[in-house]
């Protein structure tokens, strides 16, 4: 297939070009109705911001320009289905979870996965046993899950009819997949992959192995993340006779908008030709300004770089040897113009651009402005509190089906230490729960939580988290 087409994109092209009058959704009428204020700004998308006229297909029945898109998509990839998701990879770990199990069914989950991959589950009713991935206890960051953790999990609940992987990491850490896989394929059963920060590792060396190459039966990525796609636009691909396509297929057009957006689904189309048109030489001369600026930070004397084996380029994780917390550094790069994507406690990462030109242009300035933030006098004192308890096999304490019929009730953190959580507590960035609906929570959740609250971690869930109470079941 011929990876230069944009199939919708030129539909939409094609279509506004046409000077069409409206007289269907949305209600801003190819733009003609708008707030003059905004008008300037949002004009050039408004005319391709459409809804399933005839020419431009049906994301839920495509036959036309979005089912070409999205076999191009596939052929991409070298997958046998390939789909456009217009309400993030949040809607993509969902379908693939229910899709892909039986109400009732053990899967194993890395413990380390994003809040959606919780929901998901939940909406599955199924049976998690979740598996502590290593932790670098300098850093404070979870890697990858360990084979041997996969293998004694599955010794101890052979009843497991899938695996739930998160790869890369948020932090960009990569590595055991293919070895994984491995093992879950000769026990036949599949392994569903969260590939939501790896669209990019498709392009082979230097970039790790992508979940696609390790065999992974199916996967999801946030193309908006590391491609040049609209945000929440990602992609779902199934490459393996142990998912059912149409099972799948049936959740995504349950739970994804039947509205979906036209803007984001032709930036996937481009983006997924931005991809295929990314050659050797741009990605060598990407590497070449990346390791430029890697060598920049690492002439800083007061900051240090993670670094590791089978880490994402595009990411780059830094901390302060000054006294100061991972959100006090973000927050004086911010001051400062340069908005970085998460910190936590101990460390401050960035997310890199997928640049084929002017990427040491993008660079430019940003080392020194890191070093002047850094060197501005003393900050808070930094707490090196870790949560680790790698390797760890738990299941939950509480069926999903038992939670909703338990009663809740709000108490004190010291209280709560033993007791069974009622709400998911999710630091975000990066989306990934420090406490579990359903779990019973440890001295050292309660002590970590603590800490990050007060070096100013936000969250999702937790509502009375700031007066110091955690939802349990009673």
């Amino acid at each position: 297939m011929n990876q230069e087409n944009t199939p919708l994109f030129d539909a939409l092209i094609r279509h506004k070009e046409k000077q069409t009058r409206s007289f269907h959704v949305p209600g801003h009428k190819n733009g003609m109705v708008f707030a003059e204020r905004a008008r300037s700004l949002f004009d050039p998308l408004l005319s391709i911001d459409v809804t399933e006229i005839s020419g431009l297909d049906d994301l839920h029945a495509p036959e036309g320009p979005i089912l070409e898109a999205q076999n191009l998509l596939a052929c991409l990839y070298g997958v046998r289905n390939s789909y456009f998701l217009v309400n993030g990879s949040t809607v993509g770990n969902m379908a693939m979870i229910l899709g892909s199990l039986n109400e009732g069914e053990t899967v194993l989950v890395q413990r380390n996965c994003h809040k959606s991959v919780l929901n998901g589950l939940m909406l599955a009713s199924v049976k998690p046993v979740f598996i502590e991935p290593k932790v670098d206890e300098d850093w404070g960051i979870s890697e990858g899950l360990q084979l041997e953790s996969v293998k004694e999990a599955f010794r101890l609940y052979p009843q497991t009819k899938a695996i739930i992987v998160t790869h890369p990491t948020y932090y960009g850490h990569c590595g055991g997949l293919s070895e994984i896989i491995e093992f879950a394929h000769s026990k036949r059963i599949p392994v569903l992959v969260d590939e939501a920060h790896g669209a990019h590792l498709s392009l082979g060396d230097p970039f790790p192995q992508s979940a696609i190459e390790a065999g992974a039966d199916i996967v999801v990525h946030s193309a908006h993340k590391t491609l040049p796609a609209m945000t929440m636009g990602s992609y779902l691909h199934i490459n393996s006779s142990l998912i059912v396509r149409e099972k799948v297929e049936f959740y995504l057009q349950m739970l994804q908008t039947s509205s979906p957006s036209y803007p984001i689904m032709a930036s996937l189309d481009l983006a997924r030709f931005y991809l295929a048109s990314f050659g050797e030489n741009d990605k060598t001369n990407l590497m070449k300004n990346i390791l430029g600026f890697r060598k920049e930070l690492d002439e800083i004397r007061h900051i240090e770089l993670l670094k590791k084996d089978m880490l994402d380029p595009l990411k780059i994780t830094i901390r302060s040897h000054e006294n100061i917390t991972g959100f006090e550094f973000q927050h004086r790069l911010e001051e400062k113009g340069v908005f970085t994507e998460l910190a936590d406690h101990k460390n401050v990462l960035l997310v890199l651009p997928l640049m084929k030109e002017n990427s040491s242009e993008y660079f430019q300035n940003i080392a020194s402005v890191i070093a002047d933030v850094v060197c501005v006098g003393k900050g808070e004192v930094k707490n090196d509190l870790v949560y680790k308890q790698s390797g760890l096999i738990t299941p939950l304490a509480l069926t999903y089906p038992k939670m909703k019929k338990r009663k809740m009730q709000f108490i004190s953190f010291q209280k709560s230490m033993g007791m069974i959580a009622a709400e998911m507590v999710t630091p975000y960035p990066p989306g990934i729960p420090l406490i579990m609906m359903g779990e019973r929570i440890t001295e050292e959740q309660i002590q970590y939580l603590e800490q990050i609250i007060m070096d100013g971690s936000r969250f999702h869930g937790g509502s009375e988290l700031r007066n110091g109470k955690l939802l349990v079941y009673v």
